[in-house]
């Protein structure tokens, strides 16, 4: 049975209520009680069992065989009406996904997650089950990677929960019968900040300067006001920058401190905010500084795509570093003279700025511009409707025309 209708039942209950009008024992009541009974009714809802419907009919067996099939549609509403349901746009992926652990491999298109710009819903009792297993159960994952689909996965519980319904009236684009729409996620907030605003740091090694580093220089550095790499060792031909750390297999904390220290300092020039990223990061810069003018650099912010880890057992949220990490100098300040630091150099960066900047109160704002996958991990739906900011990862795709199609603006570059 669709949710339609369900909502046509609920609408033919509603009306029917209406048009009967209370209970006869509540008419025969008295006068004097219905003040008291319309002000009692107004702040109370009915159930359906309080509910008398009348099927209007007559004394043929055509009209009595429709009556018989009426009441068993309508019984068959009231029963919908308890049962569980979660809906909303759905989404699904093309293939199996890195950031979705790889789910459903064998048929990735045959599970839907619901798309959060359009908003979802879900049934009172499927609420009130979640809320209660909830408090009983332990996510099967310490990381929280990308919550639209993980929810999607524990309101299913392997088939024993509802798939998510797809529901037209649940829109991003505008078009009649919406209840919901969207308009954008990256509004106008007036100029955007200048090149000379952001100080961009990419993280590279020496085995990557010939491999990667050309990527960043035929597509996006040029957009940059200040831009320096910093490398294991110094090669003027880039130039690279070395920070005295040696490379390291696994996480780069001790680089990213390195360099989280160097951008207060006065080597470099004074910038509202850094932004650091891979070498292998793709990212739109004049976006980003669409993005930045609706952030104050005066706050603490950290800034990108929010993962969490252990959020359930008191854990911290991040900002994910492949998709780039944007921070503005107060928040760099805030957290050097904290004193929090590396437990190794090769811890991971991220997760470490995460859990420092969650011990000084510092928010992770999210925003699903940033991507620490390659386009083809994500939504197609989803990304096609946004102005994506960033992309990360080079593995079976041509990372220049991923950069010319996803985030290559067609403006004239004065106008950006």
């Amino acid at each position: 049975m669709s949710h339609h209708n369900v909502v046509s039942g609920c609408k033919l209950v509603a009306v029917l209520l209406l048009w009967l009008g209370p209970p006869a024992e509540d008419r025969h009541a008295g006068r004097a009680h219905a003040a008291e009974h319309q002000e009692h009714t107004a702040h109370s809802s009915v159930g359906l069992e309080e509910v008398v419907l009348v099927i209007q009919s007559q004394r043929n067996s055509y009209h009595a065989r429709r009556s018989v099939q009426r009441k068993a549609e309508i019984l068959h509403q009231a029963a919908e009406l308890g049962q569980e349901w979660f809906l909303g746009k759905r989404l699904h992926d093309n293939e199996a996904s890195i950031i979705h652990h790889y789910a459903f491999s064998e048929d990735p298109r045959s599970f839907g997650y619901p798309d959060p710009a359009a908003g979802w819903a879900l049934s009172v009792p499927l609420l009130h089950r979640l809320a209660e297993r909830i408090q009983h159960e332990h996510l099967k994952s310490d990381f929280t990677i990308d919550l639209k689909h993980e929810i999607a996965l524990y309101i299913w519980e392997e088939g024993n929960g509802p798939k998510l319904t797809a529901v037209p009236e649940f829109c991003t684009e505008p078009r009649d019968n919406c209840a919901t729409t969207f308009t954008t996620y990256l509004p106008n907030c007036g100029d955007p900040v200048s090149k000379k605003d952001v100080f961009v740091a990419v993280k590279t090694c020496q085995k990557f300067h010939l491999e990667r580093v050309p990527v960043v220089k035929a597509t996006w550095e040029k957009d940059a006001g200040f831009l320096e790499y910093y490398s294991d060792v110094t090669d003027a031909s880039i130039p690279t920058v070395s920070l005295g750390v040696p490379n390291t297999e696994r996480g780069h904390c001790g680089k990213t401190f390195a360099i989280l220290r160097r951008f207060l300092s006065k080597d470099v020039p004074k910038a509202d905010w850094l932004l650091i990223v891979d070498d292998d990061t793709l990212i739109s810069l004049p976006r980003l500084r669409r993005l930045l003018r609706c952030y104050d650099p005066k706050e603490a912010v950290s800034l990108g795509e929010r993962y969490g880890y252990s959020l359930i057992q008191s854990g911290y949220s991040y900002t994910t570093g492949g998709g780039g990490m944007v921070l503005s100098r107060t928040a760099v300040s805030r957290l050097i003279s904290s004193g929090c630091q590396c437990y190794s150099d090769d811890a991971p960066d991220d997760m470490v700025l995460g859990r420092c900047f969650t011990s000084l109160g510092v928010p992770i704002t999210h925003s699903p511009l940033f991507h620490q996958a390659r386009p083809d991990d994500y939504s197609e739906t989803l990304i096609s409707l946004q102005q994506a900011i960033s992309f990360h990862k080079h593995w079976n795709i041509d990372p220049v025309a991923v950069y010319k199609h996803w985030l290559q603006d067609t403006l004239p570059r004065d106008e950006l």
